[in-house]
């Protein structure tokens, strides 16, 4: 059976719902997974959101809802690592261990609706509209609850989730990969890290599949299975990821852009965009 990667929600045994706060400089930056459903609001703090195959960014105000065993990573900006940096996170989040409810999920006939919901809650969402409005605001008077105020609180966050409505959009492809075993799990956050790290420049598939301790072939197998891209697809999503922000939050010349984020013509830089996006970087920063 499976290990999951080193990562335990702190409760008791028998704990449907927890509850946790993160504050500080940066938000947990390792990829991990773990055996609860996860909803989180981000409060403050920007950066990359990797989870399952689906590469792109979070922002504050945004509500993310993860199903259960899904290698997954918050990861703060790079200024928000740098010593002198007063730069903060803030974010809450909420588990549903639909594991603890054992048999009476299948057994009680109330608890039905919330095995569906499970079932349901398959990859990553973000939430839009008036259902992220909603969830927003229960999840951040969430603290005052306990007992049976906070599983009133819990169920009606649950009973909003409309999975037929386009305000819950879904950020990976199905089915969703699950559960890495440790030793995977360690080698893909040792791959990410180093792939976030150096994304600006030019990394050869020899110096990423030395972070597996790997062959070349070997590791182009691992990674594909596990991010259902290639190494330099994965990549080229990381830089337009980065380059999209950019182009609204600086008034960078979309050339010195690309450079930037790790392209070595303009003309790449603009055909793989494009591609990604079906706008053009130009087009894109209009919608600032």
């Amino acid at each position: 059976m499976s290990k999951v990667i080193s990562f335990q929600i702190p409760k008791s045994e028998r704990t449907f719902i927890q509850y946790q706060e993160d504050r500080g400089k940066y938000f947990y930056n390792k990829l991990h997974q773990h055996p609860q459903a996860q909803l989180t609001l981000i409060l403050e703090g920007k950066g990359q959101l990797l989870v399952g195959d689906y590469v792109g960014r979070f922002e504050p105000g945004e509500v993310y809802l993860l199903g259960e065993n899904i290698p997954h990573v918050f990861r703060s900006d790079v200024d928000y690592f740098r010593e002198e940096s007063e730069l903060a996170v803030a974010g809450n989040t909420i588990f549903f261990d639909f594991q603890a409810l054992g048999s009476a999920l299948e057994e009680v006939e109330e608890f039905h609706e919330l095995a569906k919901i499970s079932e349901k809650i398959n990859g990553c969402f973000q939430l839009k509209g008036t259902i992220r409005e909603k969830i927003a605001d229960l999840i951040s008077g969430f603290d005052d609850s306990s007992g049976i105020t906070k599983l009133q609180q819990s169920l009606a966050i649950l009973s909003l989730l409309d999975f037929t409505s386009e305000e819950l959009q879904a950020l990976n492809r199905i089915p969703v990969n699950r559960t890495m075993t440790e030793r995977d799990g360690r080698r893909m956050d040792q791959v990410m890290r180093f792939i976030l790290d150096n994304s600006t420049r030019q990394i050869t598939l020899e110096e990423v599949a030395a972070q597996a301790f790997m062959s070349k072939e070997a590791f182009c197998r691992f990674f594909k299975l596990r991010t259902r891209r290639t190494f330099t697809q994965y990549v080229q999503q990381l830089r337009i990821t980065e380059a999209k922000k950019l182009l609204l939050e600086t008034d960078m010349g979309i050339s010195e852009i690309s450079y930037q984020v790790g392209f070595q013509t303009l003309s790449h830089f603009n055909k793989t965009f494009k591609s990604l996006t079906e706008m053009t970087p130009k087009d894109w920063r209009k919608l600032e």
